[in-house]
């Protein structure tokens, strides 16, 4: 055995020497990188990637999943004072689906379920009872509250009067409620939603009104509107949430307009819009109702009634005749008889009914107006030029001027060119890894890759030149002609010494012959 390594360790020395100390130096330093980039990988390749699962945890929630994942024995990671946990990527959809089945993300909350997880077996007294009942409520309304849109965590306090048989209707206390919401980052609750929130709080407390139930945030305090019961005078919550609503869909349709507009043009990763707008909200009604003839019967109407009546009268007329009083049988003063005469007449009566045309027009104009409006796009440098520059700042003014136009506002160029501002800027885009390799690791790996790629180029380069010397010397060795050498005989001298003095003398007297020798022996090796 000891032979054998002796041998091995001679042969290796025998392979080690026959090089000179630059291929020397290139073999250790390869060797070097070889086994470093190795090691990097192997590292990169097989080191557990972890995944944040759970955050913002209350300690009991904490506790309750790191026994869940100690007893499945699932590593883990606690960051942010153990109110965060990360799992491995590959266990994460796993461990989320097992917690949140056997519910042990409550945020510090317990629910109904409680009560018969802690029973007792010779029971529990009424006032022990009272206050896990109360508990438990606290810990549903929180549950209920915390799963609903926007809401981050919630706290409940939920206080219970104490029930009587004595006390009327009146004197009884009320219950009430106090809440604690804690809304997600950018969320901003619209007065539907906060009616919600006091409809769920009053709906899942007994004897519960409105007015006794106080809603808070971490800004300011939630009113309830009148359709709810509650006293505040929220109802106009409802409008401006409206109206915020219509101005953010406004500014955002012209945003994505002119994105897709410059999208062909620089790119829609080069360039930001921002879209400021002033709207008038005064909505207008105006009727109108005109009287007029019809234009095709004379200006006189459509005749919806007509009457015509004739009459005509004769007869004859006796009148008295003579003088007053002049007769002998006369009485004095009293005009006597006289002749007779015949009358006729007629009447004659025509009555139209026209009806004019009337026209009614009931006019409601759009429920806003734009004011104002300004519009900005930063695009990247390397995509700019002052001839694309000046064709996006007239393309956006009039945009402009079309939107106000409507409005009835007609502003000259200058006014307009203030409203529209196109700025040329760098662009720094950084790019983030998703997945198992973060930006560092991946910068190694790629860096480790360019070592290896850089240390098999050298070393391909390294046998390529050795190869080819050792090409150029068998041909050379090959073209040397054989010259006739002087023999010695080897065999036949038994001391070193001799053959040592016969290759002197060889060398003395004949040196090119001697050259030539060990030029022999050398190629013969």
């Amino acid at each position: 055995m000891n032979e054998k390594l002796a041998r091995m360790r001679e042969k290796l020395k025998g392979f080690w020497n026959q090089y000179s100390k630059t291929q020397k130096w290139v073999l250790a330093s390869t060797a070097g990188f070889l086994i470093i980039a190795i090691i990097l990988l192997t590292y990169l390749f097989t080191r557990t990637e972890y995944e944040l699962a759970f955050q913002n945890l209350d300690s009991t929630d904490s506790q309750a999943i790191m026994d869940y994942l100690d007893s499945s024995g699932i590593p883990y990671k606690l960051q942010n004072g153990g109110t965060s946990i990360s799992v491995p990527s590959a266990d994460a959809a796993r461990v989320k689906v097992a917690v949140g089945s056997q519910g042990l993300v409550q945020n510090g909350s317990i629910g109904f379920s409680e009560l018969s997880k802690n029973s007792s077996s010779i029971g529990t007294t009424d006032q022990e009872f009272n206050v896990k009942y109360r508990n438990a409520l606290n810990g549903e309304v929180q549950q209920l509250l915390q799963g609903m849109q926007g809401i981050q965590r919630a706290k409940v306090l939920v206080n219970l009067p104490q029930e009587s048989v004595f006390l009327s209707d009146e004197d009884k206390e009320r219950a009430s409620a106090s809440v604690q919401l804690t809304f997600k980052p950018g969320f901003r609750p619209k007065q539907e939603e906060i009616d919600s929130y006091f409809n769920l709080v009053k709906t899942a407390v007994p004897n519960l009104n409105v007015d006794d139930i106080t809603i808070t945030s971490q800004s300011s305090q939630l009113t309830p509107s009148s359709e709810v019961g509650g006293s505040g005078g929220a109802v106009s919550g409802t409008l401006l949430d409206q109206q915020f609503e219509i101005q953010r869909k406004f500014e955002n349709g012209i945003k994505t307009k002119t994105e897709q507009f410059l999208s062909t043009m620089v790119g829609m990763d080069k360039m930001v819009v921002s879209v400021v707008s002033s709207l008038n909200f005064d909505q207008k009604t105006q009727q109108e109702s005109i009287v007029k003839p019809l234009d095709n019967n004379d200006n006189k109407g459509i005749v919806i009634s007509e009457q015509n009546s004739a009459e005509s009268y004769t007869g004859s007329d006796s009148s008295t005749g003579g003088v007053a009083g002049v007769g002998q049988t006369d009485i004095a003063n009293y005009p006597s008889s006289g002749g007779s005469s015949g009358s006729s007449s007629e009447k004659t009566s025509s009555t139209t009914n026209y009806e004019p045309s009337r026209i009614q027009t009931s006019t409601t104009f759009a429920p806003y107006q734009v004011k104002d409006l300004s519009i900005s796009v930063a695009v990247d440098s390397a995509t700019m030029t002052p001839e694309k520059q000046q064709a996006i700042q007239q393309k956006l003014v009039n945009d402009v001027r079309t939107l106000l136009a409507d409005s009835g506002q007609n502003l000259p160029d200058d006014e307009l060119a203030k409203r529209v501002s196109v700025i040329s800027e760098s662009f720094d885009v950084g790019t983030s890894g998703s997945g198992g390799f973060s930006a560092s690791s991946s910068s190694i790996a790629i860096g480790a890759i360019a070592a290896l790629a850089l240390l098999g180029g050298g070393g391909y380069l390294l046998y390529r030149r050795r190869k080819k010397a050792r090409e150029e010397a068998e041909l050379a060795a090959a073209e040397l002609p054989r010259v006739e050498t002087p023999t010695i005989d080897i065999d036949s001298v038994s001391n070193e010494n001799q053959v040592r003095k016969q290759l002197e003398g060889l060398a003395k007297r004949k040196p090119d012959e001697f050259v030539n020798l060990l030029r022999t022996w050398l190629v013969d090796e």
